[in-house]
């Protein structure tokens, strides 16, 4: 890769992950208000497994470089900006973009990162990080000896969920399949089969039921998961991966979660529901929205630098590999998220 060229993958439609594209094309100059990140690491989420298949909810027409988010450091400053921005190492929420040598960012999105911080670690909580946060202590409100069920956690968004929760002094429960129990056993987790009776093995633990849950599967399981619900708990619903390869309108599953969500929320019986979606509240105030946003990743990332918070990296791939990293990824085998490096 040379200095004076940048490196985009590209999602040029419904494709295979060997369809994923390498751009090249020189390296762009900062706007007004503008700085070029030299991407030090990159990841796979699940939105980037929805996009591939046309099937996240308000991503941009085909092509785009995909890329939820970035770790890297500030190589260019457009007018404008804090000069002291120059060398920093920064994080940015991107949502597409960020699969590329070199990322155009909003001076005003990107936040410090912690001294010594590993930079792919660091990667493995910018969208999970505030994700998890945000649906932990704006949300649900979990408190300190409170029980709460974690689906999916294994995964990137899960086990920096678990985590957070434990810090908080919560007991965690923890959905996964089983080649991935042990591992969850050492994060302080009580794992339960996916594959098994969930709402029967959670009630083994948690006969009056649990605090919170925060569940990505779809409507069908949030369903399950409001009936596990003790008096005043909470669910937080943050996506469908259950349709992952449905086809027909990709709004369709947000949609019905959200009907459910809406109609509980109407009876008197003590829980609540929330559907959480990271972008909300940005169209009608950007810097309310960027303050929540740099506060919630401030604290997710010293609690990384404090040792509260392990980064559970899958893998490290190459960018110029990304349709490998998205293989692995997509195969559900791994804990934690794939990070793709320059």
């Amino acid at each position: 890769m040379t200095t004076d060229r940048r490196t985009e993958i590209v999602l040029p439609g419904v494709v295979a992950p060997d369809g994923l594209q390498v751009r090249t094309s020189p390296i762009p100059t900062p706007g007004t208000g503008q700085v070029v990140i030299r991407m030090e690491a990159t990841g796979v989420s699940f939105a980037e497994q929805q996009m591939r298949r046309g099937r996240y909810y308000d991503q941009p027409p085909f092509p785009f470089v995909p890329g939820y988010d970035l770790v890297g450091v500030v190589q260019a400053a457009g007018p404008g900006t804090d000069p002291v921005l120059l060398g920093q190492r920064v994080a940015a929420l991107t949502k597409v973009g960020g699969w590329a040598s070199h990322v155009v960012v909003e001076a005003a999105d990107v936040l410090p990162v912690p001294a010594g911080l590993d930079p792919a670690a660091a990667e493995t909580v910018v969208v999970n990080g505030i994700t998890a946060w945000q649906m932990l202590h704006r949300k649900a409100r979990v408190r300190a000896g409170q029980t709460v069920l974690v689906h999916g956690a294994n995964g990137g968004v899960g086990t920096t969920l678990a985590q957070l929760a434990r810090l908080a002094g919560a007991q965690v429960i923890g959905t996964a399949s089983p080649r991935h129990h042990d591992r969850l056993r050492e994060l302080g987790i009580t794992p339960i089969d996916y594959h098994a009776d969930v709402p029967a093995a959670v009630r083994k633990i948690a006969p009056g039921g649990v605090d919170a849950v925060f569940d990505h599967l779809g409507a069908r399981s949030v369903s399950d998961s409001w009936r596990l619900l003790a008096p005043g708990g909470t669910l937080v619903a943050y996506g469908s991966a259950s349709t992952r390869d449905d086809t027909g309108p990709k709004q369709l599953p947000v949609l019905r979660i959200l009907a459910r969500v809406w109609t509980w929320n109407a009876l008197p019986n003590g829980r609540r529901g929330y559907f959480y979606n990271i972008w909300a509240g940005r169209p009608l105030a950007k810097q309310r929205f960027r303050a929540r946003l740099r506060d919630d990743l401030s604290q997710v990332l010293e609690a990384m630098a404090q040792g509260h918070l392990t980064a559970q990296i899958a893998a490290r791939f190459p960018l110029a590999r990304a349709a490998d990293a998205l293989r692995l990824a997509e195969s559900g085998t791994v804990t934690g998220k794939v990070i793709l490096t320059p």
